[in-house]
């Protein structure tokens, strides 16, 4: 069996702490280098793909770093705008073979509640996002919260829906919250949880409530394995991690 050699960028931070552990541990992966903020990236060890979380100011060079040196990357930091996903692809242009997935969120239940929630936003009048996270969380709303809300306000225009409907306008505080592609998000960030986000869709008499709960960083960790094991496979940029799940429809 053949082994594929890994680095972390992010390694001293929580989620890149728990990567590197979880790449210890798999049979068929090898970590060959820890990487942190002062460190030179130098061949980044040697790797085959990187794995990198690190801060959204700091991705970007990052993982332009890589695709330099030709090595495929696996990005779980959030920030990635569409103006940075565009100046991505003119590098992977350059950089043929080179593959790079860049995923709001590798917990597979996480996904499937994005897939979920695109499909029944058709179906309902309302619907809102309410992403929960600890108080470390530098960013809001969560890119999770905000890849959900795209999804699903794209379901609805393709559906012929029109806004959702809101009669409130007198919120100077913005109690009502943030709105990504017209769909309502609200951030909360408390001590004592990880991640979690539910979608509500609301119609006459009913409430549909699709959720999901990451109580460890252990449950993304499938989803970053299975990304680090499948990203040569797919030369260019992939976003999110349902195109390696099978889930694109």
């Amino acid at each position: 069996m053949s082994t594929t050699r890994v680095a972390v960028i992010g390694a001293e931070g929580r989620m890149g702490a728990t990567v590197c552990r979880a790449v210890e541990e798999a049979d068929d992966l090898e970590l060959v280098a820890r990487l942190d903020v002062g460190d030179e990236l130098g061949d980044l060890g040697g790797a085959d793909v990187v794995v990198e979380f690190s801060v959204p100011d700091a991705s970007p060079g990052n993982v332009a770093h890589c695709v330099a040196l030709g090595v495929h990357v696996v990005v779980g930091t959030t920030g990635w705008t569409e103006e940075r996903l565009a100046t991505l692809r003119d590098q992977l242009e350059e950089a043929p073979g080179v593959g790079v997935l860049v995923a709001p969120n590798f917990a597979v239940g996480a996904v499937l509640m994005m897939a979920f929630a695109r499909q029944a936003a058709r179906f309902y009048e309302s619907v809102e996002v309410v992403e929960l996270h600890h108080p470390d969380k530098v960013d809001a709303p969560s890119g999770t919260a905000a890849r959900t809300a795209d999804l699903v306000g794209a379901a609805r225009e393709d559906a012929g829906l029109g806004p959702v409907p809101d009669a409130t306008t007198h919120d100077p505080d913005g109690a009502r919250g943030a709105r990504v592609h017209g769909i309502p998000v609200h951030s909360v960030r408390l001590r004592g949880l990880v991640a979690h986000q539910e979608v509500l869709l609301g119609g006459p008499g009913e409430m549909l409530t699709i959720r999901h709960d990451s109580f460890d960083r252990v449950s993304f960790m499938s989803g970053v394995l299975h990304a680090v094991r499948e990203v040569s496979s797919r030369p260019g940029l992939t976003v999110g991690l349902e195109h390696v799940l099978g889930l694109e429809g």
